[in-house]
């Protein structure tokens, strides 16, 4: 199955996916004080992986804060699977569920089929990160096809830190597209 990749300067798809508290939330666009989302896709409570990438993450969110980029983390999870995954999870990311096949698709990310019931009980998104500056479009793009590649978020916090400092004017990378032949 083919599908198609967000790629890097392209605008983010509106995405509509629900909070905690069960509104409807835009995942794509900033919170509070910050002008860049990130937006990260997870497998889902099912995926220990996941649940130590979310943990970590939240040590992380402070200087994401003070560069202006707010962070949200959703996956195709229902409200009860992400209300038991809360018992595991000691993270601020703000948390939403209900990530439709058809907005993985728009996104890009690869899907899987559950190994068995056990897992969980619908296809479920593999790992994305999404970062989408002021103008709504996407600055970074990290998306792997198993739980085990995610970007080091030292290096990735590191690197957003640099690319936000003005001085550095420093472009959205990857956006050659090579000439028709």
């Amino acid at each position: 199955m083919h599908s198609m990749k967000i790629h890097a300067g392209a605008g983010f798809p509106a995405l509509a996916v629900t909070s905690l508290d069960g509104k409807s939330v835009d995942i794509g666009r900033p919170t509070g004080d910050a002008d860049w989302q990130m937006v990260v896709v997870y497998r889902g409570q099912h995926c220990p992986l996941c649940t130590k990438y979310l943990n970590n993450l939240d040590g992380f969110i402070d200087r994401l804060a003070a560069i202006k980029v707010s962070v949200a983390a959703v996956s195709g999870d229902s409200k009860a699977q992400l209300q038991s995954h809360l018992e595991r999870l000691d993270t601020r990311v703000p948390l939403h569920y209900g990530l439709t096949v058809e907005q993985m698709q728009a996104l890009g990310v690869y899907i899987s089929v559950p190994r068995s019931e056990k897992e969980t009980d619908h296809l479920f998104a593999e790992p994305g990160l999404f970062v989408v500056n002021a103008e709504g479009n996407v600055q970074v793009v990290d998306i792997s096809n198993n739980p085990f590649v995610r970007p080091e978020l030292e290096a990735l916090v590191s690197g957003l830190e640099w690319i936000r400092n003005p001085e550095n004017n420093y472009p959205i990378r990857g956006t050659h597209k090579a000439e028709a032949a």
